[in-house]
């Protein structure tokens, strides 16, 4: 009986010998994996022979489940193999609550990538349902879904779900979340252009921000999506005086932000474990609303400096960071400064711009979807410019087909109107039926108060065409009412420059020159070169019939520079390969463009 005894103790002894050899040998290839995958550069395949190698040593089975979990994850960040990647998170999933919920997490982002968003969304559901009581994952994951619903443009079920998260953040004593939940909400109400329920949801982030105390980063982050929100709201609407204040704030905010210290200490509410943006994506993101203030308000030197800071830091964030924001970031920046070099008279640099916003939709389907009609309305812009008008009123009609925004169908409409206007009588019904459509004085489909101020400019300017000198003049002078209300300072000189005009054909010289003077000065500060050259012709004319020799020929003089400026980029535009992008109508980008022997267009119009 002892020595039975002796030889199970001496049998138990080496079983534990062994499975301390085990966890040592296991413990040791998880470290080794750990340290391949930080290695610099990474070094994957290593990492994954380690974790594949931890299996035969049958660890405990947490220790296993986790094993599954970091393979799946190091395989569906650095490879391409997605079914090994799904094969390991789906094996990590039925197993301990640490690991089941990030598997989730990671499986549905997996499924998503592969347009597979059916199978995610029951994942993520059945994920929060058994979360409850984990409040950073439920939390997490509900953020997950909402933003799954976002990009399939479900907003309302975004809307429930981050309704849901308020609440809950609510009720485990987490306001920091909470107002995320709310902000993000706000957003998408935003979006949806729900305004009566918006305003009082904002009152409440603003409430809840003020009073939360805690980690300044993250109280100050709160403040900068907040004050994001109210700059982009006013924006929408056209407000580009009324939003000045907020604006003001918000780039204090920020700078505030840069002098921070990002601190170590964690919250100690698990539910509190979340950042909006990082600091740098949020400087360059109120670079983007400064930039959007500037171009609206008409202070393009401005929108161009505030471009150049902000794709300069894109640039350096991209070195390290490939987020998907980045590129969403550069493409709206992109589209602004287009729409400035356009107006201050550099067509080619702008076809540039939109060709690098063609190749940068070209990576990415999802941001050629959300900025495909964008994209073709920047190019009806710029055939507008280069006098292509048949090609403007392709891509305008292309945009239009591919676009549910509101506030950008007006935009279209209002520019393709103008399009059919300068052409004359080829488009008559179309356009009286245009013109239905984005009446200022009746049912204008957009609260925005720059585009209405827009629409009452092309009744004038379409009332001018047919002769209506009184009835233009009366559009005009609501344009001037509305944009001198908000400080649209372009919309402001087109209206004084046109009225000039009405009143030198009606003879009126001393009322002309009291619209045409302080046109150009405006013209000149924003810089606007159609405006310039428009506003030059008009002094010339002006001064020879009052019979101011010198003055008629300074201005005369000042007109030929313009038209030499922009006939020289006319001809440089036009001759760039990138140029054919004007008949490009369907489909994704093209890839390339062939070059063409000289430029194509009427430049009539220019001289």
């Amino acid at each position: 009986m002892a020595a039975q005894a002796a030889a199970a103790a001496q049998a138990a002894a080496a079983q534990a010998a062994q499975a301390e050899a085990a966890e040592s040998w296991y413990l040791a290839l998880l470290g080794f994996a750990e340290h391949f995958r930080t290695s610099s550069p990474p070094k994957i395949r290593l990492c994954v022979h380690c974790l594949q190698a931890v299996f035969p040593f049958k660890p405990p089975q947490r220790i296993e489940a986790r094993t599954h979990l970091q393979l799946g994850s190091v395989l569906y960040h650095h490879t391409k193999n997605s079914e090994q990647a799904r094969s390991h998170l789906e094996k990590a999933i039925p197993q301990f609550e640490d690991v089941k919920f990030e598997a989730a997490s990671l499986l549905s982002e997996l499924y998503c990538q592969e347009n597979s968003v059916d199978a995610a969304k029951p994942l993520l559901r059945k994920a929060i349902q058994i979360s409850q009581q984990t409040p950073y994952w439920h939390c997490r994951l509900l953020f997950q879904l909402a933003q799954l619903h976002t990009l399939e443009k479900d907003l309302v079920s975004a809307c429930d779900l981050l309704g849901v998260g308020a609440e809950y953040a609510r009720v485990v004593g987490s306001e920091y979340t909470r107002a995320l939940f709310l902000l993000s909400k706000g957003m998408l109400l935003l979006m949806e252009r729900k305004l009566q329920e918006v305003h009082p949801l904002l009152t409440l982030c603003g409430q809840i921000v003020e009073n939360w105390q805690g980690n300044p980063i993250q109280k100050e982050s709160l403040r900068v999506f907040f004050l994001v929100l109210q700059v982009t709201h006013y924006l929408d609407a056209g407000q580009v005086k009324s939003v000045k204040p907020c604006l003001k704030q918000l780039q204090q905010c920020i700078q505030t932000i840069s002098t921070l210290h990002d601190d170590e200490i964690l919250p100690s509410n698990p539910a509190d474990l979340f950042h909006w943006l990082p600091k740098e994506h949020m400087c360059v993101l109120v670079y983007l609303v400064t930039v959007m203030h500037s171009m609206q308000a008409g202070y393009l030197e401005k929108a161009q400096k505030y471009t150049d800071k902000a794709l300069m830091q894109l640039e350096k964030l991209k070195m390290l960071d490939c987020s998907p924001i980045l590129s969403s970031f550069q493409v709206i920046l992109l589209e602004h400064i287009i729409m400035c070099r356009l107006v201050t008279g550099h067509k080619a640099t702008a076809l540039q711009e939109i060709s690098q916003v063609c190749q940068l939709c070209q990576q990415s389907p999802r941001l050629f979807s959300n900025h495909a009609a964008q994209l073709h309305t920047l190019l009806g812009l710029y055939c507008v410019s280069v006098n292509c008008m048949d090609n403007a009123e392709a891509q305008f009609t292309t945009a239009l087909r591919l676009t549910n925004h509101q506030e950008l169908w007006a935009f279209i409409v209002t520019n393709l109107a103008s399009v059919y206007i300068r052409e004359g009588n080829r488009h008559q019904e179309v356009l009286y039926s245009l013109l239905e459509r984005i009446n200022p004085d009746h049912s204008f489909p957009v609260s925005s108060h720059c585009l209405r101020a827009a629409a009452f400019y092309v009744r004038g300017l379409f009332s001018f065409f047919q002769g209506r000198y009184n009835e233009a003049k009366r559009f005009l002078r609501e344009t001037l009412k509305m944009s001198n209300a908000e400080d649209l300072n372009r919309l402001t000189a087109c209206s004084l420059v046109l009225l000039g005009h009405i009143f030198y054909v009606l003879g009126n010289h001393r009322e002309s020159n009291n619209m045409v003077v302080p046109a150009m000065q405006l013209a000149s500060k924003i810089p606007d070169m159609s405006v310039q050259l428009w506003s030059s012709a008009l002094l010339r004319d002006l001064n020879k019939a009052c019979g101011n020799a010198m003055d008629a020929h300074e201005a005369a003089q000042m007109h030929q520079n313009f038209s030499q400026q922009l006939l020289q980029d006319h001809i440089e535009a036009c001759s760039l390969p990138e140029h054919n992008l004007i008949t490009w109508t369907d489909g994704p980008p093209p890839v390339q463009f062939q070059a063409q022997n000289g430029p194509n267009t009427s430049l009539a119009s220019l001289l």
